[in-house]
């Protein structure tokens, strides 16, 4: 993906990671439009932040999420970039089903389902255009787990496959598939985590984001340093003990 020149539609940028990228591409010269659930919060994104278009967009609801598709279509049709930032993370305990299924339902349903619509609702039109760049948001967690977020390990665990083999189906188009892979990043993801001292502050990571968007156009990953030690452990042979490590000592990472 070029760092500048395009029209990127991202859903779930209402705060976070979302937000602060929408608004380091808006600075690069791309046109951004913000997807979120809660009105309030877009028409204050769109107040404080003149020229960052807002839709709204509830990604756990397949409605929603074709009547958003349509109407950034209609109102942008040089749309070529969709970042499917949407995610939540919990807490689980997972000794008795009471503690833990209503939670990775609503997990899976926005973070593995929410992305598919998403992709379902673009990618004709992307192949329609002389270049576009799926960009699905996975995690550190998808290759090395944290004992107490299983649903969201596995639903960044699926989409990183997802990714990997969507690449391959759709080789033969115009459209690209590009995987940001966070580290712990001091946002609200979970609660107090904006405050972990051991996450990599916000503004720090979406500058090194955009550093790789701009030096590695053609990355398959986004993979700032700080997400390698959980990226490559098996690679490197020390899974086991990245595991342990981060399960010791980072109890909110992500």
């Amino acid at each position: 993906m070029d760092i500048t020149g395009n029209t990127i539609f991202i859903p779930g940028a209402t705060s976070g990671i979302g937000l602060a990228l929408a608004l380091a591409l808006r600075e690069r010269g791309n046109t951004v439009i913000v997807g979120g659930r809660r009105t309030e919060l877009l028409e204050r994104i769109a107040a404080e932040h003149p020229g960052v278009e807002t839709v709204r967009v509830d990604t756990t609801d397949p409605d929603s999420v074709q009547t958003a598709a349509k109407d950034v279509i209609s109102r942008f049709p040089a749309v070529n970039v969709l970042v499917t930032m949407a995610g939540v993370m919990r807490v689980e305990d997972w000794h008795r089903p009471e503690t833990f299924l209503e939670s990775a339902e609503n997990i899976v349903t926005t973070n593995v389902l929410g992305p598919i619509r998403l992709i379902a609702a673009f990618v004709e039109h992307f192949q329609t255009l002389p270049d576009a760049t799926i960009m699905t948001v996975t995690s550190g967690l998808a290759f090395t787990p944290l004992k107490i977020t299983p649903s969201y390990n596995a639903s960044k665990a699926a989409m990183h496959m997802l990714s990997e083999t969507l690449r391959l189906q759709l080789a033969d188009t115009s459209v690209k598939v590009t995987e940001l892979v966070p580290p712990a990043v001091q946002t609200d993801l979970l609660p107090g985590h904006a405050e972990n001292e051991q996450a990599m502050p916000l503004d720090e990571y979406v500058t090194e984001v955009m550093g790789l968007i701009e030096t590695q156009p053609d990355a398959r990953e986004i993979q700032v340093e700080r997400v390698k030690f959980l990226r490559y452990g098996e690679a490197r042979g020390d899974y086991d003990q990245v595991v342990a490590i981060i399960n010791e000592t980072d109890p909110h990472g992500r």
